[in-house]
């Protein structure tokens, strides 16, 4: 290869790449004057070096992008992005982006799906290219919810789905039945489990509970919210898990009864752990700032023998339309 073609290419490309940015600030947030200039001069001949002890690493000067470890790289990406979003609405697709990761769902009808979906993909790769983006094929994937009968209905020989995605580290199959969330859940909380087993003559009470609370419980409460309603042998599941861990921390044999130990530990049970959560979370989203997505309205108490209850109203999503 033509060494002097390639660093000339990528001479180019950094300049477009910049150039677009620099628009995009100026049209889409109204940045103007002295500080537009700051950033065209943050965003050119940047260069970089690494530092490992007491060796210095050369300058490095990168072909594009923002300075590798910046504050504000992550803000500037975003903001590069920020037309995506807008032609994803035009698309009648509802979505979330975070940061690089870009989500895309919709409610529809069986005939309608896989034309709707492949001209809104085809347009979005479009916007890509122009403007020097490449996506990910690899950690891209389509996860259809539904019914076993509507998902029958479905001719998606075109296109590849997954029965299953993880979504900020929560798994999500197309029953939602999240059997393959607790299965994971299990198998990282007993693996736990059994090193806080080995160590455990050599702690204190108060360390092992650290420890239990840190390590094993926080991935019991994750996104524990979308448990709430699952048949009872799936929170069984999650229960044992929380069984074992309280007979470890308390170093009581199997056998022990687990209601006192729970109690001396002031343990919820995962059921009330679950609907804390609910409470939780509503009790916030009324109280305070939170997305469109997320607003719950109080209904005003009725005059009925009930009268006296505060009832929510579901909230609108676009998502069942």
């Amino acid at each position: 290869m033509d060494h002097r073609k390639y660093h000339a290419s990528a001479y180019s490309t950094s300049l477009l790449l910049s150039t677009l940015l620099i628009t995009r600030l100026s049209s889409w947030f109204g940045i103007h004057g002295s500080v537009l200039s700051w950033f065209k001069s943050y965003l050119s001949s940047r260069c970089f070096r690494v530092k490992c002890e007491t060796d210095l690493f050369f300058w490095y000067t990168p072909s594009c992008g923002v300075p590798q470890g910046s504050v504000l790289g992550p803000l500037l990406f975003v903001m590069y992005t920020t037309p995506l979003s807008t032609l994803i609405s035009s698309c009648s697709l509802n979505h979330h982006l975070y940061a690089g990761d870009t989500q895309r769902f919709l409610s529809f009808l069986p005939t309608h799906f896989i034309d709707h979906l492949h001209d809104a993909l085809d347009r979005i790769s479009s916007w890509m290219t122009a403007n020097l983006l490449t996506p990910n094929s690899s950690k891209t994937e389509f996860l259809l919810i539904g019914l076993s009968k509507q998902l029958a209905k479905i001719n998606n020989s075109s296109l590849t789905t997954t029965h299953s995605a993880r979504n900020l580290g929560f798994i999500f199959d197309e029953h939602l039945t999240f059997s393959d969330q607790i299965s994971s859940v299990t198998k990282s909380c007993y693996y736990h489990i059994r090193q806080l087993r080995c160590i455990r003559p050599y702690l204190d009470t108060k360390t092992a509970f650290t420890i239990a609370t840190s390590i094993v419980h926080s991935k019991l409460d994750y996104c524990n919210s979308l448990y709430h309603n699952l048949p009872k042998s799936q929170i069984t599941r999650l229960q044992r898990i929380q069984n074992s861990l309280a007979r470890a921390v308390a170093k009581d044999p199997k056998s022990s009864h687990i209601t006192p130990i729970l109690r001396s530990l002031h343990w919820l049970k995962i059921t009330e752990r679950i609907e804390y959560k609910l409470l939780s979370l509503t009790y916030k989203v009324i109280t305070t700032t939170q997305p469109s997505y997320n607003f719950i309205t109080v209904q005003p108490p009725r005059s009925t023998r009930f009268s006296s209850l505060v009832t929510l109203a579901h909230p609108h999503n676009l998502l069942y339309e």
